[in-house]
């Protein structure tokens, strides 16, 4: 009797079902490579067991966290920036560049390289504190709308890489951006977006000047590029800045092959992940031939060093957190 008691308490018993910690990903080898390697990492009875101290993942935002076609969001706040700033002084718009900029005119910022670049930049983000400056960026965040999406921008996160990154901190990483877009811009939205506080947020950032101005103390955003975080200046600010070199990072660009190469080539078990953009219907579909977003190097040496490639249109149930 008591037997039978016994095993219908534990036919009967729920079952204890691990849930999905990424269930924004279809089933697929990319998302199952990625289980496997925070399984490993993370089991201490594992001969790949990662203490938490080494746990460092590392993240490309533009293309990788957040959308960037079909410009970086960063311009787009310039620009629009820049025509806020003309309304109040139309005197600010002082050059053809700038002009064109602040009427929206992104082939004359193309078509003028690096310098125009320089130029809208220095006008809309210099010679602000870095309060005022982001004071701006997060008034623009709560107002400005992609012109594809009608999204926010701030909601075209994508949401498995957003899962990605709860996963990872649930496991004992420490989660970084390290992107080539500007150090302030990001630190705005990022603890918000992402869950990554100000701290664990590394750019491109440009030269700051410490002024005292009726008796406050203030850091002034001053003009020009400071340091470029892209390429091999990833790889170059990690080790500066966090001073572990990762055992884990996501990109998606040929910006972002230095960082992954670097992390990849560690000992131990290591794990890369390039995001590919191939669904032109839910978002956008480039690599090669893209100015914004190039992929080349990873495409064609990623798979041989054992990176982990993912089809946003296979590996993706959803794309971003504002949309179903």
């Amino acid at each position: 009797m008591k037997r039978a008691v016994l095993a219908a308490a534990v036919f009967m018993a729920p079952l204890i079902v691990s849930a999905d910690p990424l269930p924004s990903w279809a089933t697929s080898d990319s998302k199952d490579q990625i289980i496997a390697f925070v399984d490993a990492v993370t089991d201490p009875h594992s001969t790949e067991y990662v203490t938490p101290a080494e746990r460092i993942a590392v993240f490309d935002n533009d293309g990788t966290l957040w959308a960037e076609q079909p410009v970086y969001f960063q311009l787009t706040f310039a620009m629009d920036r820049l025509a806020e700033m003309a309304e109040a002084d139309p005197s600010t718009l002082s050059t053809p560049t700038l002009k064109a900029a602040a009427q929206g005119d992104l082939n004359a910022i193309v078509e003028g390289g690096h310098n125009a670049l320089v130029e809208v930049l220095n006008a809309s983000h210099s010679g602000l504190s870095v309060e005022e400056f982001q004071a701006s960026v997060a008034k623009w965040l709560g107002t400005a709308r992609h012109p594809d999406t009608g999204l926010p921008y701030d909601q075209m996160t994508y949401q498995p890489m957003v899962e990605l990154l709860r996963y990872l901190r649930d496991e004992g990483f420490r989660t970084y951006i390290v992107s080539g877009g500007g150090l302030h811009f990001m630190r705005v939205f990022a603890e918000d977006a992402y869950g990554i506080p100000p701290e664990q947020v590394l750019g491109t950032y440009t030269g700051t000047t410490y002024e005292t101005a009726d008796g406050k103390p203030t850091i002034l955003k001053a003009p020009g590029i400071a340091f470029v975080d892209d390429k091999e200046g990833k790889p170059i600010n990690i080790e500066r800045t966090i001073g572990r070199r990762p055992i884990l990072a996501g990109g998606n660009s040929d910006g972002d092959f230095a960082m992954l190469e670097w992390t990849t080539a560690g000992h131990g078990p290591r794990l890369a992940i390039l995001v590919h953009h191939t669904d032109a219907e839910r978002e956008w579909a480039y690599d090669r031939e893209s100015p914004i977003g190039k992929l080349v190097d990873g495409l064609d040496k990623g798979p041989d060093l054992g990176w982990v490639i993912v089809d946003m249109a296979q590996d993706w149930d959803r794309i971003y957190t504002g949309a179903n």
